[in-house]
């Protein structure tokens, strides 16, 4: 065990020692100082891990060397140890960073808990992390080989999800690759299962989860008109686990009603499963339907510049005769307009709110360095998300919304993963630019570790011309040229994309919550 030094100052520190004694039996070094003063003495010649300060001493109270302490070592830990049960010392020392507070009379448990949940906190969570994770290894290794249906993959992915973000802040880091690998096997596993499935999803099949198309009429619209106003929010490319880094700081404000799933359609982009949520319809009836609204993939221009009517033309299909506005958010000054906004959004029956940002900042590690330095691996890239989440219009939006009687609901249209393997492929020159799926004629590969679909309307997907089919990626590949292959390659390994096959991808949280007004 590491030598962990604590200072103790009690004016009656003789009376301790017993106490003193059993620290130093399991490992401990303990210096005892009788006065306020000494303990500040010794503070200044002396490294410590841990301060035990009693509240009652004269000279100078326990509060007064707590305040000295803390300007000079923050970040030290002190435990203010007292006779006195008083509400309002309790308040004045949880208010000068306290770490611990414990009331005589002392016993050894107490204060041995104490110093290892202040000294070794993060070896026992990490080493409990490690030993609680062995065990599940061997559980999700026989699970994903089974023949799992929808339900019992997101719980998978869930399960990962949960261990990657332990992970993030453990030091074994051998644990943290055996979890990649096993993560990468699953995928694997994941799509085959959307290949052998997903044909059946799209064309109606009874055992299938709830798709993108599917989204806005049978989670949000059920929750309009109900006499609370209904936020629905759209963060784009927010995975799982980014979710769950900002789930801290949304449920401050909310009650969590559910904390559901569903998939996106493919391919996994803007274009196709956006707008399939606001129109709920498949990409080929979105063609179809309203071909004033759908931009195909021969046409450079936006396609998501249209979510508005899509969800107008949905709205009116299905009947809904409701009050509702639609906003984007891309600038930060849009989001502070937002939140002017507020009280004028909760006259209405359905605010539909998309946010950027997640999306931008996937787009910004890819082409910028200094982002991809400050998020080199999903740990870094979540701890981004969520110091942007806590900095944003979007939580002060919600901050707002709170206080008032509504319903949000916490979405996105699909996720990203990062991508580490080059697959080679050729287009001819009207082949989309996507790394996660190529939609051309002719395409031409190497290998058969793709999603190849001929036949794009048995999938629900528009074709450009006869000889037009679809090619997705799998797992963490990404598509490649050949012609300045080494260039593109070292270019684009380790960015976050989307478009393709993955749990990352196509397994996306679907979050709604209650105001704890009314």
């Amino acid at each position: 065990m590491q030598n962990y030094k604590i200072l103790w100052a009690d004016d009656e520190i003789d009376l301790l020692k017993p106490h003193i004694l059993f620290l130093e039996k399991k490992g401990y070094s303990v210096k005892a100082v009788n006065s306020g003063f000494d303990a500040l003495e010794s503070c200044d010649n002396e490294y410590f891990d841990v301060v035990f300060l009693d509240e009652n001493m004269p000279g100078m109270s326990g509060l007064e060397v707590l305040t000295k302490i803390k300007n000079k070592l923050p970040n030290l830990p002190v435990v203010m140890i007292t006779k006195n049960e008083e509400e309002e010392i309790m308040e004045e020392a949880i208010g000068a960073k306290i770490t611990d507070y414990l009331i005589k009379p002392l016993n050894p448990n107490q204060i041995l808990l104490s110093v290892k949940k202040i000294l070794e906190n993060k070896k026992l969570v990490s080493e409990r992390a490690t030993t609680d994770y062995q065990k599940e290894f061997r559980q999700i290794a026989m699970t994903i080989s089974d023949n799992l249906d929808h339900r019992e993959w997101a719980e998978v992915y869930k399960k990962l999800v949960h261990w990657e973000i332990e992970f993030a802040n453990n030091d074994d880091d051998g644990m943290a690759e055996v979890l990649e690998m096993q993560k990468s096997e699953a995928n694997t596993y994941f799509a085959d299962f959307i290949m052998q499935n997903y044909a059946y999803w799209i064309n109606g099949d009874a055992d299938r989860p709830m798709l993108s198309h599917e989204l806005i009429r049978q989670k949000v619209l059920p929750l309009a008109g109900q006499g609370k106003p209904v936020f629905l929010l759209i963060i784009d490319n927010l995975r799982y686990d980014q979710w769950k880094v900002l789930e801290q700081n949304v449920l401050e404000l909310f009650n969590l009603e559910e904390e559901a799933d569903y998939y996106s359609i493919l391919p996994t982009t803007t274009a196709y499963a956006r707008n399939a949520i606001f129109a709920g319809l498949l990409p080929d009836e979105m063609e179809r339907q309203h071909p004033d609204l759908w931009v195909g993939e021969d046409v450079d221009e936006g396609k998501n510049n249209f979510e508005d009517k899509f969800l107008a033309a949905q709205l009116k299909r299905l009947g809904q005769d409701i009050k509702w506005s639609y906003h984007k958010v891309i600038h930060v000054n849009q989001g502070k307009n937002l939140y002017q906004q507020v009280n004028s959004l909760l006259k209405n029956d359905l605010n539909v709110v998309v946010y950027n940002f997640v999306d931008m900042l996937s787009h910004a590690r890819t082409d910028m360095a200094m982002i991809k330095e400050l998020a080199p691996d999903e740990s870094a890239y979540r701890s981004l998300t969520q110091s942007w989440f806590r900095h944003s219009p979007l939580l002060e939006l919600l901050e707002r919304v709170a206080r008032h009687q509504a319903k949000v609901v916490i979405t996105t249209d699909h996720g990203t993963i990062r991508v580490k393997k080059p697959f080679k492929i050729i287009g001819d020159r009207n082949t989309n630019t996507n790394l996660r799926y190529k939609q051309g004629k002719n395409l031409s590969y190497d290998g058969d570790d793709v999603y190849v679909v001929r036949e794009p309307g048995k999938l629900h997907l528009p074709r450009l011309n006869v000889s037009s089919s679809y090619v997705f990626a799998l797992k963490d590949h990404f598509f490649a040229y050949p012609n300045n292959y080494n260039y593109y390659v070292k270019y684009y390994r380790d960015t976050f994309q989307h478009g393709g096959v993955s749990m990352e991808e196509m397994i996306i949280p679907l979050i709604t919550l209650n105001s704890r007004h009314g």
